[in-house]
């Protein structure tokens, strides 16, 4: 058998405070927590769940959650341009900040940041919608 990835299991996001972050996740992208991870001393410093049957999972980790403020270790998959406003009026609704809808290389993005600072990017699969910039400056570049 050959060694290989067959996908991901989770995607697990370090927070600082468990409770702000656990409501954030559930009110705003829909979190659906099944699992808490309780320490030795019973103190429960983890969730787990699914985000629209992606795996998602919040642990305690107060310096990891500060070291990746403003960057984007994620980014979630969305269907198309359709989809994209559809968040951005979710999140409106919601009161949320946001950054406005942003033509990506070969897709439409909208990115907001969660409690620690961490952004959340929801990236278009579809490739009828008509954005490719791709070989364009300040956009991805293809490997020769």
């Amino acid at each position: 058998m050959a060694a290989r990835i067959e996908g991901f299991h989770h995607v697990k996001f370090p927070v600082r405070d468990l409770a702000r972050s656990r409501e954030w996740y559930e009110r705003v992208l829909g979190l659906e927590v099944t699992r808490e991870f309780p320490d030795d001393d019973g103190v429960v410093r983890g969730v787990a769940g699914a985000i629209d049957g992606v795996p998602v999972a919040l642990r305690v980790r107060e310096k990891a959650a500060e070291g990746l403020a403003g960057f984007d270790p994620v980014c979630f998959s969305i269907a198309d341009r359709a989809a994209a406003e559809a968040w951005i009026a979710r999140l409106d609704e919601l009161g949320v900040e946001h950054a406005p809808l942003f033509e990506a290389t070969t897709g439409w993005m909208v990115r907001l940041t969660d409690p620690d600072g961490i952004e959340i990017r929801l990236y278009s699969l579809s490739k009828d919608d008509g954005v490719d910039h791709t070989g364009e400056p300040g956009y991805a570049q293809r490997v020769r």
